[in-house]
């Protein structure tokens, strides 16, 4: 059971976070891609909510179903590309607390040479995050059997 609905208790809060995440959707940066960051970025924080949501998101834009089983090994499947790599590799580093290398970052510049797309592509790995570290805790239930699902 959801301990807190946070939209509820913190609503110009909550909202300000999900008016920055409508942004990013809204920047240059691919939404298929941004998709691929959120659901691994919430499988390695075990948040069943947004992987839920963002599968089913995912599906609905056209993403396979075998690239959806494959993201949680992407390292060793060959379904995505380079962008794509450098991207999660970049969204696994941060979730993790690691540091991103120089090595790491002049890849991942390389793969987004647009200023506006990388600087998306940072904001979605952080908010997503954020997302997390509040679905997590406070127990948020996926929508499962709703027609969102």
């Amino acid at each position: 059971m959801t301990r807190l609905n946070i939209a509820e208790a913190a609503p110009a809060s909550y909202q300000a976070l999900i008016r920055s995440q409508r942004a990013v959707h809204d920047s240059p940066l691919d939404n298929a891609l941004c998709e691929l960051v959120k659901i691994r970025v919430s499988q390695l924080n075990g948040c069943l909510f947004c992987i839920d949501m963002h599968t089913t998101q995912a599906r609905r834009d056209g993403e396979s179903e075998q690239r959806l089983h494959h993201l949680a090994a992407w390292h060793e499947s060959p379904l995505y590309d380079e962008r794509e790599r450098a991207a999660l590799a970049y969204a696994e580093a941060v979730t993790r607390c690691e540091n991103v290398g120089d090595a790491q970052w002049a890849d991942l510049r390389a793969r987004f040479p647009a200023e506006e797309e990388l600087g998306h592509l940072v904001l979605q790995v952080a908010l997503i995050n954020a997302l997390n570290r509040l679905a997590v805790p406070l127990r948020t239930e996926p929508l499962l059997g709703s027609p969102l699902a």
